[in-house]
């Protein structure tokens, strides 16, 4: 990317900047330089704001979840290893699309992705972006937005912290950096911002059809993915085997403990919460019980579900009586665990 540096003022510099790192007008994030404590700030995004930032004084964090659209995509690389954000931004040019690559404040980098004007729909940004980490054999990795759409249960979604806070710049920090020059920044990044190249909803239309992709709320909702991956691999956009065999077979007893353990899995999709219960109603259809109990009734479905989203769980609830007759010998979950600490660590929440 060739320089073309003109001069700018502190005005023209705050307005690029919400060019592209823009969402949520009532909120923002930052964080404590000193302790790295990380808090939630309900006020305007100002123009003060920004340029607070800017000047290195108090750090922004941009909930980047309008509803349900999204001006910009972000993946947090968080190892030191500049090969694989180099990685996805070839990976994503193979498919049309323009990324980059900005150092992050601590350790490892962010990769960018900026849309059109107005935003795109989070869910079509999210499916693509964990297309091409599936195709790069890192599905784990974290995007932001976390979520498709700002529904029930979900007031902001995550912030991310935004690049160039004046205080890491100098250190090289918070800078977007040039992969064709040895991860150098970029020596003007305002510069280098007038030159972004903005991708076109329409482009993700095209991945999405041309690869034939279908998102967790599809396959959640009825619509199988084409493409099935290995038992031994568990990327964080699918359901463990456990919860797709409870979901597909229904259960026939201990109904609201498997309505809860589902609900944990929709929620760590990033599943809407009304999606989840529309899900979970259709799901206990399936149900049989044999406890002489009735099928779970829809009040009972929303207050499980409510409970699952009112907190981020961790445990898979292996060792749970609702969970293990569904249990697989093929479960990723085997293969990353000692089953010793399956049996004996995964500890589980209940509502």
């Amino acid at each position: 990317m060739k320089a073309k540096t003109c001069k700018r003022t502190t005005r023209d510099k705050v307005a690029l900047f919400c060019r592209f790192f823009t969402g949520l007008k009532n909120v923002y994030g930052t964080y404590d330089p000193k302790t790295g404590r990380v808090c939630q700030v309900k006020e305007p995004v100002t123009e003060e704001v920004i340029l607070a930032h800017l000047k290195g004084q108090r750090p922004y964090g941009v909930y980047l979840l309008e509803q349900d659209l999204t001006c910009a995509a972000a993946i947090d690389f968080d190892d030191n290893d500049p090969e694989t954000p180099k990685a996805f931004v070839s990976r994503a040019a193979e498919h049309g699309i323009s990324s980059y690559i900005e150092r992050s404040k601590s350790k490892g980098y962010h990769v960018w992705l900026f849309f059109s004007r107005g935003g795109v729909k989070a869910a079509k940004a999210r499916l693509v972006v964990r297309h091409i980490l599936r195709e790069m054999g890192t599905p784990d990795t974290e995007v932001f937005p976390k979520q498709d759409s700002l529904r029930n249960g979900i007031e902001y979604g995550n912030f991310i912290n935004a690049p160039l806070f004046g205080a890491l710049v100098p250190q090289g920090r918070t800078v977007f950096v040039d992969p064709g020059n040895a991860m150098d920044p970029f020596p003007n990044q305002w510069d280098f911002l007038e030159q972004v190249r903005l991708v076109p909803e329409v482009k993700l239309d095209e991945i999405i059809a041309a690869d034939r992709l279908v998102s967790p709320v599809h396959a959640v909702l009825g619509e199988q993915p084409r493409t099935v991956p290995s038992p031994r691999f568990l990327p964080r956009s699918s359901l463990p085997i456990c919860a797709q065999r409870m979901l597909n077979e229904g259960v026939t007893e201990n109904q609201r403990v498997a309505c809860f353990r589902l609900a944990i899995h929709f929620n760590r999709l990033g599943i809407p919460f009304d999606i989840t219960v529309a899900a979970l109603s259709r799901w206990a259809q399936k149900n049989k019980p044999t406890d002489d109990k009735g099928v779970i009734t829809a009040t009972e479905i929303k207050k499980q579900a409510d409970c699952a989203y009112k907190k981020s769980y961790r445990s898979f609830g292996c060792d749970e009586p609702a969970v293990k007759p569904f249990c697989s010998a093929e479960c990723p979950i085997h293969w990353r665990v000692d089953p010793k600490s399956v049996n004996n660590g995964g500890k589980s929440e209940t509502p």
